[in-house]
This record gives structure tokens, sequence and C-alpha cells, in this order.
């Protein structure tokens, strides 16, 4: 006889419309014990710990089945309270989840490249480390433990500890993943991720370029430009000089600046400083900036849209506004040159790059008296970003007059009864 089974809600269910052939029960109802049709062997199902559980007994008797049955549910319950079974969600299971939502969620929103280092870090790092773990087992200690498997891994290996951010963006990708499980019920509240025993890092300022160093920079990029090593990168060579003084006038992005075309550009005079100068709309995936430069950034501007266009003529091409300012990088010339000048680090160590000529923008600036407000907003930063980072080494940042002020001393007064002397 075939009859239809369905386990009840408390044991477990068999998929729908999926008959067995003969099912029998154990241990009061816990476990089922049942053949499906054309099979020899019996089965057996449980309902324990919030989980459907099924395996084969691989008995073709039934006493010995129900045996088997009995021992396997023993062994399952006994591992559930030993913690070899989790009854919880663990670790790996909710970054799988956090990691499928953020990649979804964030497209085109989120820089392809961080979205692939949220993974890297979550794959090679932290699941290895966490992945068996339920979410409840996360805590402020197991935290640490995984911070000081990191740093002696990377000691072994590579002689030295990990990059301090290295270690702060592996556990923002902990911190996400415990805050999806937060929003889907899995876990309860979050554990206390702080760094223990370490006061905050050093703040090192922006890689720049004094006021010395800049003219030195210019210099060297005019003198490639009017006299190039080989005649076929004199092109090349004109643009850097044009990209150097466009960008240390306009403070942009180097990113940025790829994406500019030549109707993002307009020369005009400015009424609040009677000086000509370029209005530039950034365009950004969050929308759009604006920037005035300053009047340094005019005659390079026309330079390039000269040079651009007779270069787009020459090639049988019509110039148009929306081709874009900088067609394509100078970085292998532009890090040449300052190799050749001895300018590709700064005195602390820290390596200059296209980025540097921002950073030069915001220092002179501030280094000539300008609202530090005025500055925030035309570089699409915030002033926090800029006090943390820029003014703080600016020596100009600071008032001579009001440091060395110094308060009258008051006038001493005269002797207690001693009258003060009169002509007779």
């Amino acid at each position: 006889m075939h009859i239809a089974y369905t386990l009840s809600p408390f044991f477990g269910r068999l998929e729908e419309n999926r008959s067995v052939a003969e099912t029998h029960t154990i241990l009061g109802g816990k476990v089922h014990v049942y053949k499906r049709p054309n099979s020899t062997y019996w089965q057996c199902a449980t309902y324990l710990a919030s989980k459907n559980r099924r395996t084969s007994t691989k008995e073709e008797s039934l006493s010995k089945a129900k045996e088997i049955a009995e021992d396997w549910y023993l062994q399952l319950r006994g591992k559930i309270h030993s913690g070899e079974i989790k009854t919880e969600k663990t670790f790996k299971e909710a970054s799988e989840q956090y990691l499928r939502e953020y990649e979804v969620i964030t497209q085109g929103e989120r820089n392809k490249v961080y979205v692939e280092g949220q993974h890297r870090r979550s794959t090679l790092h932290l699941v290895p480390f966490f992945g068996h773990m339920g979410l409840s087992e996360i805590t402020a200690g197991t935290v640490q433990e995984y911070r000081m498997q990191r740093l002696e891994k990377a000691v072994a290996k590579r002689g030295k500890p990990p990059a301090r951010n290295t270690m702060h963006q592996e556990i923002v990708t902990l911190r996400q993943t415990l805050k999806t499980a937060l929003r889907h019920g899995w876990l309860d509240r979050l554990p206390d991720l702080s760094e223990p025993y370490r006061a905050s890092g050093k703040i090192s300022h922006r890689a720049w370029f004094s006021p010395d160093e800049y003219k030195q920079l210019y210099e060297a990029t005019r003198k490639r430009a009017q006299h190039p090593l080989n005649a076929r990168y004199k092109w090349e060579s004109e643009q850097l000089h044009d990209y150097v003084l466009f960008m240390a006038n306009t403070g942009l992005r180097p990113d940025e600046a790829n994406r500019l075309q030549f109707r993002d550009v307009t020369i005009v005079e400015d009424d609040g400083s009677q000086e000509t100068i370029l209005e530039i709309e950034v365009r950004r995936k969050r929308g759009v900036g604006y920037c005035k430069s300053t009047t340094g950034a005019v005659r390079p501007f026309e330079r390039l849209k000269e040079r651009n266009a007779a270069k787009m003529k020459a090639e049988g091409k019509e110039p148009l506004p929306t081709n874009p300012i900088f067609p394509k990088t100078h970085r292998e010339l532009f890090n040449t040159i300052l190799e050749e000048e001895h300018l590709k680090k700064d005195r602390e160590g820290l390596p200059r790059t296209a980025y540097s000529l921002r950073h030069t923008y915001i220092c002179l600036r501030l280094m000539e008296g300008a609202d530090i407000y005025q500055i925030a907003k035309n570089c699409r930063t915030s002033v926090e970003m800029i006090e943390k980072y820029y003014a703080s080494h600016i020596k100009t940042s600071l008032d001579a007059a009001a440091i060395n002020i110094r308060k009258k001393k008051p006038a001493k007064k005269s002797e207690a009864g001693k009258r003060p002397e009169t002509e007779d």
C-alpha cells in the first residue's frame, strides 16, 4: 500500500508530492523511519534544533534501521548540546548574505575595486577565522584573538605587521557583516569592536610640493616640453607641462580631470576678484560640483584646447566640445621627471603622485590666507578634512602676533608711608 506522508512542522517535512511505501515512528514520534518507492534502504528523519535533518540508514532490515536511526538521533542531540552542531546562523552564512546584498544594493554607487576588496577581505581573512562560529560566539575577545592571529601570521610571513589601514578595513567589513545579521534578526546586539591598548594613530599630512619644489617641478616640465628627449614625444611633454599647471591651479582630483570635457570649462571674468579665471563643472557619480580656478590655469587651458584641436584635425577628425581635455594619462613621464628632480618623495618618505598637485593647490591657498571654508567648497571636501590633513602643518596658519602678545605689566606701587618728593 502506498500512502502519502508529510512530517508535521515539529518533525520536518518531506518534499511535496513524494510518496513513501512505508513509515514508522520511534522514540515517541521524534524520529521517523520510512522507505521511498524504488528504494531498498530505509531512511530516517527528524526535526531538531529548528532544522529538518535526514539520512539513509543503509539497511534493508527494518529492525536494524530503527537501531541505526535511534543511534543517529542520539548522536545528533549530543553534538548539539556540545556545540559541535550550531543551532544558530554561522558567521559564514551571514558573510554570504552580506556580500550578496552589498553587491546588489550598491551596484553603480560604489567603486568596483572597493566591492571586490570586501569580497577579498571576507574570503581570505574573516571567514577562515570566524566562519565556523555561531554569531553569538563572536565577542570582543574573539575579535581581539583575530587581531593577534593576523599580526602573528603577517610577521611570520613578511616580517612586518599588517598596515593600520588594512586592519581597519577588515574590521569595517566585519562590522558590516554583523550589522547584516542584526537586521535579519540573527543577532541581538553588536559586540565591542574597538581596538584596546592603543591610542589613535598618527595623522600624517598629505604629500605636496612646497612653493620652491613646485617651481622646480614646473620649470622641469617646461624644459622637457621645449626640449623633449625625442621629437615624437613633444606632444606628450607639452601636455604634461600644462597638466601640472592646470591641476595645481584648480585643485581637481586626477579622476575628475580625466573625466573633464571642453564643454565643462568656461573662461570668465570674475566679478569679485576682477580676474580672468576658469569656471569648471566637475561631474562625479554623486552629481555635479563646481570649481573656480586661479588665473594661472587660464593660459594652460587655452594651450590644451589649441593643441588638442590641432591634433584632431591632423588625424582628420573634427574637434568637439565633448572631447576630453586630457585624452591620455602621463603617469610614466610625470614619475620620470619626479625621479630626475629628486621630488618623488617628500621629507617624510611619502610618495608624490598626480594627487599631490591637488594637495599643493590647497596648501598654497592656505598659505596665501584664503578662507578655509571657501577652499573646502571649491575642492568638494570638508573643512574637517582640510584641518586634519593640510592646515595642521602650514606655518602661516599660526598667527605670531597672537602668539607673542604680551600683557602690560602694572606700575609698581610706591613704598607704604613714603610720600613722593616735591619741589620746594
